[in-house]
């Protein structure tokens, strides 16, 4: 039997896109994956980003790194910056440290603790947002660096939402050591698996 060609491609999600290559119920012409890349057609995101959110995905047709960034039990490394309404203080970023209870599922749930918080003191270098994002000119909108070693649905817009400081816009910068880096949106990258592993699992075989 002929081994199956692994490939991977990390991609700059762009503003809303649906993280699928078929077409979304309910919603005409919804921008989708297919619409960016002719991806192979084994070859599915890992994990997803809401369509209101942009920044790194990853899409693989390995089965066996799928398994082992979805299974809740192997907790890996997300980090995002996060551009907010209003200025959290040291008690909200706090509570984000420490985990907050969002709803999942219709029930209250307690998130893991955060990796890191940091309130970022200059915005990040990112290219314009299309549209671009409603500001209130009264309210200020600061960035946050935030790093979680989960992902339920829209957690980090919950988590910020429950602190006072709803979300404006989210980019997903890394994915453990796999960096969004220069990539613009809409733009692929196709990578090897050594540096895949490297990167996600600093080479170890699982």
């Amino acid at each position: 039997m002929k081994k199956k060609n692994n490939r991977y491609f990390v991609l700059y999600k762009p503003y809303g896109v649906h993280c699928r290559f078929s077409e979304v119920a309910g919603i005409q012409d919804a921008p989708t994956l297919s619409g960016l890349f002719a991806f192979p057609k084994d070859v599915y995101p890992v994990g997803r980003l809401d369509a209101d959110s942009e920044g790194l995905l990853l899409l693989t047709n390995d089965s066996g790194l799928n398994h082992r960034l979805l299974n809740p039990q192997f907790a890996h490394r997300r980090t995002y910056w996060v551009q907010v309404e209003g200025v959290p203080d040291a008690a909200a970023l706090g509570q984000l440290l420490e985990g907050v209870t969002i709803t999942v599922n219709h029930k209250p749930y307690h998130t893991r603790p955060a990796i890191a918080v940091v309130l970022l003191q200059q915005p990040p270098n990112l290219p314009p947002r299309n549209p671009p994002v409603r500001y209130r000119a009264n309210i200020p909108a600061p960035w946050l660096q935030l790093t979680l070693t989960e992902g339920k649905n829209r957690q980090v817009r919950r988590m910020c939402a429950a602190v006072g400081h709803p979300v404006l816009r989210l980019v997903r910068i890394a994915i453990e050591q796999l960096q969004l880096g220069s990539l613009q949106p809409g733009q692929v990258k196709e990578i090897s698996g050594n540096t895949v592993y490297k990167t996600l699992f600093n080479g170890s075989p699982f």
